[in-house]
C-alpha cells in the first residue's frame, strides 16, 4: 500500500464524486421541472412528487455515506495518532489537542512529532501552522496550499 502523505491524501472518485452526484442532481431537476409540467398540465403530482422525494433521499444517502466515512476514518486516526504519542512518550496526547490538530499532524515524521504536539498543544496551532512547521519531509507538502485545513 502506497504511504499516505499531505500530497495524495486527499482521492476524488471520479465515478462517486461526479458520476453519481451529477445523476441524482439531473434527477432531482428533472423531477422539479416534471412537478411544475403536471400543474401546468393539470394531471397527476404524485409521481412527480414522488421522485422529487427519491431525489433528495439519493442526495442526502451520498452526503451520508461520505460524513459518516471521513468520521470513522478520523477516529482511526486519532487512535493511530495517539498510540503513537504513547509509544513516543509513555503519555496519550494532551486534552487540549483537538482533532483537526492531530489530523495535521500525522504528516509529522517520529523526530518532529513531540515537539509539534508540544506547540500545537500550548500556542494552539491551526493545521496549517501545524504542516508549515514540518522541518523535514518537505516533499510531503509539494503543493501544499495554505488556505487548506
Amino acid at each position: 500500500m502506497k504511504e499516505q502523505n499531505f500530497a495524495n491524501h486527499k482521492r476524488l472518485v471520479a465515478g462517486y464524486h461526479y458520476f453519481t452526484f451529477s445523476l441524482a442532481l439531473i434527477l432531482l431537476v428533472l423531477s422539479i421541472y416534471s412537478l411544475f409540467d403536471a400543474f401546468a398540465r393539470d394531471s397527476g403530482i404524485l409521481m412527480p412528487v414522488m421522485f422529487i422525494l427519491i431525489s433528495f433521499l439519493i442526495i442526502l444517502m451520498f452526503f451520508y455515506a461520505r460524513t459518516f466515512a471521513l468520521k470513522a476514518q478520523d477516529r482511526a486516526i486519532r487512535a493511530e495518532e495517539n498510540f503513537r504519542h504513547f509509544m513516543l512518550t509513555g503519555k496519550i496526547f494532551d486534552s487540549k489537542i483537538n482533532l483537526p490538530q492531530i489530523l495535521a499532524l500525522r504528516f509529522a515524521p517520529d523526530d518532529e512529532f513531540i515537539e509539534l504536539v508540544k506547540k500545537a498543544a500550548t500556542n494552539y496551532l491551526s493545521p496549517v501552522e501545524i504542516k508549515k512547521q514540518l522541518k523535514t519531509g518537505k516533499e510531503i507538502i509539494t503543493g501544499f496550499n495554505v488556505s487548506e485545513n
